[in-house]
């Protein structure tokens, strides 16, 4: 019991200072503002800084972005012969990688020259850029617009996708890119209506996956991968423990649509922590549906995954420099649940490039997978609570996230949502 005593202190510190303890501020510069003065997250990768803004600079704000998030002027011209640079290698698509744990996922699988990187970003340029920075091999990736706040723009990319891979087929899909507003008082919304966290961290994606699943089946050894977390996960010590628990209620929000005023999956208030986990447990119960409903008639593995705590990820790059310090520190000797980046993104490479990977329906996690405090090993580091180091394995979720008949029922309704038709749902569905 003595071991837990740093860990329980440390939990009721956080209990006490709320979610506002890990949000990192970010300059007006960098938030799109809603209606009401919350402001707009910023995505970097598997995280994102937001901030609180005073009326005048909310207005400053909507003055100097435009209103929509993906307005007709983005749209990107499709590039063409893609083929020829692919190659013979795997064509792997990945959403949010120009920064944190998707850019370092990309950076380990171009490297390993298998794979065809599709580098699917909000900001084309930054990602040339940073994938210039990280040292990616001439002539192994490509980067394409994607902003998954915009149901137009998941289906443009889908469209360009297409038209430079011509026929060959998409070989891995990785599901990254997410949001994460826990400060914020008033929800902030997508161009569809949508609240923010559930908009791009599930809907965006839901779409994505479903418009290429058929085109997915033509490949051998396909594999989709939405990236989870511990925090949607009530048997873990993140999501059990930490307040606020996810939880999907009966999805009233989602029966009335999931659009403005309806802010949460549950139809309650909206609370910007809770909406992101809950947007998680959508993203792992997506991956329990896609493999009860396309496992069999296409052959595509459909997994989850979660990282470790990337306790120095650019999501607190904007913090005040003793918590840059103090934040890692506690994640390495009190949980135990630390990981660095780079090997955040060997890991999510390893669910798509190791042959051990292929199963099916897996939630893939390392070293304990966060589902206790760390126990002190004897290097003086705790081990086993999801950290650095140890083997791959198939981690267990929780009694939520495995809810069959709610699951169901979550898909169904996000089909609506998204606003989706027969042409759109896969031709290879077996009966759900």
């Amino acid at each position: 019991m003595v071991r837990f005593v740093p860990f329980l202190l440390a939990a009721a510190w956080l209990a006490s200072h709320g979610a506002d303890a890990f949000a990192p501020a970010a300059s007006s510069s960098q938030v799109r503002a809603s209606s009401s003065s919350s402001s707009f997250p910023v995505v970097v990768g598997y995280g994102i800084a937001t901030a609180r803004t005073s009326p005048l600079s909310a207005m400053l704000v909507e003055k100097e972005l435009p209103e929509k998030i993906y307005p007709p002027e983005e749209k990107e011209s499709p590039k063409v012969l893609g083929g020829l640079k692919i190659g013979t290698r795997k064509l792997t698509v990945i959403t949010g990688a120009s920064s944190g744990l998707g850019l370092n996922c990309a950076v380990a699988l171009a490297k390993t020259g298998r794979h065809f990187v599709v580098m699917a970003c909000r900001d084309v340029e930054k990602g040339k850029r940073v994938a210039k920075e990280m040292g990616m091999p001439d002539n192994s990736y490509t980067v394409m617009k994607l902003e998954l706040g915009s149901l137009q723009s998941v289906r443009d990319f889908v469209f360009n996708l297409k038209a430079f891979k011509s026929i060959r087929p998409v070989q891995n899909l990785i599901c990254n890119a997410a949001v994460y507003r826990p400060t914020d008082p008033e929800p902030a919304w997508t161009d569809d209506g949508f609240e923010a966290s559930m908009g791009i961290n599930h809907f965006g994606h839901f779409l994505l996956v479903n418009l290429l699943v058929d085109d997915m089946a033509k490949a051998k050894d396909a594999r989709i991968c939405i990236v989870g977390s511990i925090t949607g996960n009530t048997n873990t010590v993140g999501g059990g423990l930490v307040y606020p628990q996810a939880d999907l209620g009966n999805l009233e929000g989602f029966e009335k649509g999931a659009t403005k005023p309806i802010a949460m999956a549950d139809g309650k208030p909206f609370f910007g922590a809770k909406a992101y986990k809950d947007s998680k447990v959508c993203n792992m119960m997506t991956v329990s549906e896609l493999h009860r409903r396309y496992h069999a008639s296409t052959g595509i593995s459909f997994s989850s995954m979660y990282p470790g705590c990337i306790a120095e990820t650019a999501l607190f790059r904007e913090k005040r420099p003793w918590f840059r310090k103090v934040f890692p520190w506690f994640m390495k000797y009190v949980t135990g649940g630390y990981v660095g980046m780079e090997e955040a993104g060997q890991r999510l490479a390893q669910v798509v490039d190791d042959p051990q990977c292929a199963k099916s329906d897996v939630y893939w996690s390392w070293n304990g997978g966060a589902q206790q405090v760390g126990r002190w090993s004897p290097d003086g580091k705790p081990r086993g609570a999801g950290g650095s180091g140890g083997e791959i394995f198939e981690n267990q979720q929780s009694d939520a996230v495995r809810d069959r008949e709610k699951a169901k029922k979550m898909w169904e309704l996000s089909v609506k949502a998204c606003r989706m038709t027969e042409k759109d749902l896969p031709k290879a569905a077996v009966s759900p």
